[in-house]
């Protein structure tokens, strides 16, 4: 075996013992994935249940055939629970590329992370090591989140396949990727927790409110739909949502969710590479 071929193993040998580590932490608490869920089943069996904007129109004498054609003009689909249950889907995707961060943090407070940055392993390996553990454990929860929503009552397209489903998990593991590079490259420099959670509480809320993942970003004022337009999560719920439950799919739409998620990873995994050669340290 040549010296390269060694140190390429060795890399890889250690990116993946760093992230398994991560993995062993949650999957070994499962109190942790519990907690994790029950946030969106929450909003999905209270906020998505208690919205029956359909009955809006149903108690005002309006006919149901007319009332299912105005839910479908504004929501895409009959009923607004199937509408939000997708956007749930980033819900969990969020929080977890959020979090992430925190893991960093708590290494460097632990001083796992001077262990880490002692051994060959590359520095770009460690932040990539917490990329990879955040994608991992949001795909399993959005999973488990579809699953009951399923059983909550969301309705899928007639044309729903096995590929539908999988290019929905593609493109939230897109997303998943860019957030969570964005909130570890955050987090790189922080030695407190304190900092960490003032920036999940900063910009969780914003984050889901000016994406289509609770309400359609065209029905919004201009102002916001802008923000809308360049805020990754309306990409992503947008492609769960035409592959989950929309009866058509916009061909075109889909290609440009795709391309800004795939550009929108590129760039902020890249960019937390270059950030953790330049300013991880011990």
């Amino acid at each position: 075996m040549t010296q390269e071929n060694h140190n390429a193993k060795s890399m890889f040998h250690g990116f993946w013992a760093l992230t398994n580590r991560d993995l062993k932490k949650w999957y070994k608490e499962p109190i942790l994935l519990f907690m994790s869920i029950i946030q969106p089943v929450l909003w999905m069996g209270l906020f998505g249940r208690a919205m029956n904007i359909g009955a809006i129109f149903t108690n005002n004498n309006v006919p149901p055939e007319i009332a299912n054609q105005l839910m479908i003009q504004t929501f895409g689909v009959g009923d607004y629970f199937s509408f939000m249950a997708v956007g749930m889907l980033s819900f969990v995707i969020v929080f977890t590329a959020m979090f992430s961060g925190m893991s960093i943090v708590w290494d460097r407070r632990l001083g796992f992370l001077n262990k880490a940055l002692s051994t060959p392993v590359a520095r770009g390996a460690i932040i990539m090591s917490k990329v990879l553990s955040a994608v991992v454990r949001s795909l399993i929860q959005a999973g488990i989140v579809i699953v009951l929503a399923w059983l909550l009552g969301m309705q899928f397209s007639s044309s729903f396949t096995v590929l539908h489903l999988l290019g929905t998990f593609a493109a939230l593991f897109l997303m998943c990727l860019g957030l969570a590079s964005l909130f570890i490259a955050i987090a790189i420099r922080s030695t407190r927790w304190e900092t960490q959670m003032a920036v999940v509480n900063l910009l969780n809320l914003p984050l889901i409110f000016t994406s289509n993942a609770l309400f359609p970003s065209n029905f919004m004022p201009d102002w916001l739909q802008t923000i809308s337009r360049i805020n990754p999560i309306t990409y992503g719920t947008d492609a769960a949502r035409q592959l989950l439950i929309l009866s058509t799919i916009d061909t075109s739409k889909l290609i440009m969710d795709f391309a800004f998620l795939g550009g929108f990873a590129l760039v902020f995994a890249t960019a937390g590479i270059i950030l953790s050669w330049k300013y991880l340290s011990k």
